[in-house]
């Protein structure tokens, strides 16, 4: 029997490989804007402490029917609101990240209640990043695709370079809901 987050690899790859450049879309009314909050870091973590990483909160958002209401995977959890949200690290770290020459990379998943696979295979999400502790280049993002497999439903996956370690921001819109969050990209 295959453990689901080598299947999730396997079809995030796939999904990635045939992906088209995604679409930008400007949202009609101003966008529900979901910001980062960030709680006390836990004392393993090695990050610095002036980076507001996105951590579990004291109230947990929990993905609407028929998603699960907590992710697939241990060690994550669900942020955002219903009409986008994503799945971070409760260590508010990404380590170990491929290396290439444009920097680190990362697939992000982003699900909403707005999102229909059969209806939109190449989402208008738009994904934007910066640094926030120095000065970077912006996120390099490689447009967005959609994304299904039993445990995580329909879903859109954007491709994303960090080109530096840090403490960078990111940010999704989707049709008219945003959302930003805090991570930290460990070397």
């Amino acid at each position: 029997m295959r453990k689901p987050i080598l299947l999730l690899s396997i079809l995030i790859f796939a999904a990635l490989l045939i992906s088209c450049p995604g679409t930008s879309a400007t949202p009609t009314k101003p966008p529900e804007k979901v910001e980062s909050t960030s709680i006390s870091k836990p004392v393993s973590n090695d990050f610095p402490e002036d980076c507001p990483v996105t951590l579990p909160g004291k109230i947990l958002f929990e993905a609407p029917e028929p998603f699960s209401s907590t992710p697939p995977w241990p060690n994550f959890f669900w942020y955002g609101s219903e009409h986008l949200w994503t799945v971070l690290p409760t260590e508010g770290s990404w380590s170990h990240l491929p290396l290439n020459p444009e920097g680190y990379t990362q697939k992000i998943l982003w699900w909403s209640d707005l999102f229909s696979l059969k209806d939109e295979p190449e989402p208008a999400l738009v994904v934007t990043g910066k640094r926030l502790d120095e000065e970077a280049p912006p996120l390099k993002t490689y447009g967005a695709t959609n994304a299904f497999a039993d445990d995580i439903g329909e879903a859109m996956l954007t491709g994303v370079d960090f080109p530096t370690h840090g403490c960078w921001e990111v940010t999704g819109q989707y049709k008219k809901a945003e959302l930003s969050f805090v991570v930290w990209i460990a070397r």
